[in-house]
């Protein structure tokens, strides 16, 4: 969901980094954040009214560059995108090993204290844990249901 505010932090973040925030970075903002999931480039097409797919795909790498956006791998050969945690909130990923979507996931209280805790563990071995990422792969209720016809 898009927070009222978004667009200003990310008008002025493009801005800190030297770039305006024009119509087609809104227009990708906007449509990243509808989506609620990582979305491939061509999802991010079709819902994109009048941005051409040079000016998607610059976008989305300045985007990435300033922090706004991240780029999330699949389970094949696509890369999806998605805003960033800071813009969205902490999540995690199921990905589906048949059909490629990726859906976010709230973790839940007691996966983040998991977590913490595997993170406090690496730490003792003389890692810098910077943060963290759970990822589960299976296959979504579609093609589950596919599978069984």
């Amino acid at each position: 969901m898009l927070r009222e505010s978004t667009h200003d932090d990310a008008a002025l973040r493009l801005q800190e980094a030297g770039y305006r925030y024009t119509t087609a970075r809104r227009k990708v903002v906007h449509a990243l954040s509808s989506e609620g999931r990582p979305v491939t480039v061509p999802e991010l097409l079709a819902a994109l009214d009048g941005v051409p797919q040079s000016s998607a795909y610059r976008t989305l790498t300045i985007l990435v560059d300033v922090g706004l956006a991240v780029k999330v791998s699949g389970s094949d050969d696509y890369d999806r995108f998605e805003l960033a945690e800071d813009v969205t909130g902490h999540h995690h990923h199921l990905f589906c090993s048949a059909c490629g979507t990726v859906t976010d996931l709230q973790p839940s209280a007691r996966l983040e204290q998991a977590l913490s805790e595997a993170a406090l563990a690496v730490t003792a071995m003389g890692y810098e844990v910077s943060g963290h990422r759970f990822d589960l792969v299976g296959t979504c209720p579609a093609c589950t249901a596919l599978a069984e016809q």
